[in-house]
C-alpha cells in the first residue's frame, strides 16, 4: 500500500515530467501503479489534479496550487536528508547561500574565502537574488541561509544581525558644492537622482522613509548594482543614494563626496536569515561563527 508521503512524491514526479510514463520510469514503477496512485489521491482530496491528454498530463489550477506546496515540502525533506548525511567534521557536503550582489562583494567574500580555506571539501553554491526572492527560497528549501537587507518581518524566518549600514547621498565634482554644508531632502530631490531598481529592498526602504517626510522621489537613472551607482555619480550623472560602508574606497580616494544631511536616513542592518523550523547544518553554523570571529582554532 502506498503511503501518503509516497503518493505526494509520485504526484510531484508526474507534475515535473508532465507525463505518467516518464514519472513511472524516474520512480522505477509501472505506469499503472503511478496512475492508480494519482487516482487515489484525487479521490481522497476530491479534486482533479491533472488534465490527461494524448501528449501527457498537465496540472489543473487546483493541481498547480497543491504542487507549489508539495514541491517545497519535498525540497525541505531532501535538504534534511542531505544534511543528515554530511560529515560532522566538515569533510564533505554542500552549503547553499543566498545573497544580493552588493552584500556579496562588499561584505561576504572575505568570509567565504576563509571558510573555503578551512573547509576545502565543502561545496559552496552562491545564489544572487533580491531579499524578497531569497526569503522565498529559504522557505522552499532551495538555500540553507541568506544574507539579507533588514528588517524582515516573517514569523517563519529567524534573523541574526551581522552589520549596521547607513544610506547616504554622494556626488562627483559637478555637484561638489552640495558636500559643503548639510542639505535637506527637498534640496536633494531637486536634482537628478540615481537609485537602485525599484525591486531592490534597499531602494524600497529608503523610499518608504522619504515618503514619511513627504518626499516622493522619481530617479532619473535606475541601476542594477551598487557599483554602478558609484560609477554614475563619479561621472556626474547626478546624486546617488549608496551604502556608506560599501563606498569607502571611492570616498577615501576623493572620487566621490558625501553629502551631509540635515536629517540623516536612519541606520539599518544586514543579517543572516534562515528557516526557524529547520536546524542549521554544521557547515552553516561554522560559517556564521567565522563571520562573528568565533570559529574554532
Amino acid at each position: 500500500m502506498i503511503s501518503k508521503m509516497d503518493a505526494y512524491r509520485i504526484f510531484g514526479e508526474v507534475a515535473k515530467h508532465q507525463s505518467f510514463s516518464r514519472a513511472a520510469k524516474a520512480l522505477y514503477m509501472t505506469q499503472p501503479a503511478v496512475s492508480q496512485s494519482i487516482m487515489n489521491l484525487e479521490r481522497e482530496l476530491d479534486i482533479r489534479l491533472f488534465t490527461r491528454t494524448s501528449k501527457g498530463a498537465t496540472l489543473t489550477t487546483d493541481g498547480q496550487l497543491l504542487y507549489e506546496y508539495v514541491s517545497s515540502a519535498i525540497n525541505l525533506i531532501e535538504a534534511g536528508e542531505k544534511k543528515l548525511s554530511e560529515s560532522r567534521d566538515l569533510l564533505f557536503g554542500e552549503m547553499k547561500i543566498g545573497v544580493g550582489d552588493t552584500i556579496s562583494r562588499y561584505y561576504l567574500l572575505p568570509y567565504l574565502g576563509k571558510f573555503k580555506s578551512n573547509s576545502p571539501n565543502i561545496k559552496l553554491k552562491i545564489i544572487n537574488r533580491t531579499t524578497i526572492e531569497l526569503c522565498r527560497m529559504i522557505k522552499s528549501g532551495e538555500i540553507d541561509i541568506a544574507v539579507c537587507n533588514l528588517p524582515i518581518k516573517d514569523s517563519a524566518l529567524g534573523v541574526q544581525e551581522c552589520m549596521t549600514i547607513h544610506d547616504i547621498f554622494v556626488c562627483g565634482e559637478k555637484y561638489k558644492q552640495f558636500s559643503q554644508e548639510p542639505r535637506t531632502f527637498e534640496e536633494i530631490n531637486q536634482h537628478p537622482l540615481i537609485f537602485l531598481e525599484r525591486k531592490s529592498n534597499s531602494r524600497q526602504l529608503v523610499e518608504k522613509f522619504l515618503a514619511t517626510k513627504g518626499i516622493k522621489i522619481e530617479p532619473e537613472i535606475e541601476l542594477g548594482s551598487h557599483e554602478l551607482l558609484l560609477e554614475f555619480a563619479k561621472y556626474n550623472f547626478g546624486i546617488s543614494c549608496v551604502i556608506e560602508e560599501f563606498s569607502q574606497d571611492y570616498l577615501n580616494k576623493g572620487l566621490l563626496y558625501k553629502i551631509p544631511m540635515v536629517e540623516p536616513i536612519p541606520e539599518r542592518a544586514i543579517g543572516f536569515c534562515y528557516l526557524n523550523s529547520v536546524s542549521l547544518s554544521v557547515a552553516v553554523r561554522n560559517f556564521v561563527e567565522i563571520t562573528q570571529g568565533k570559529e574554532k582554532v
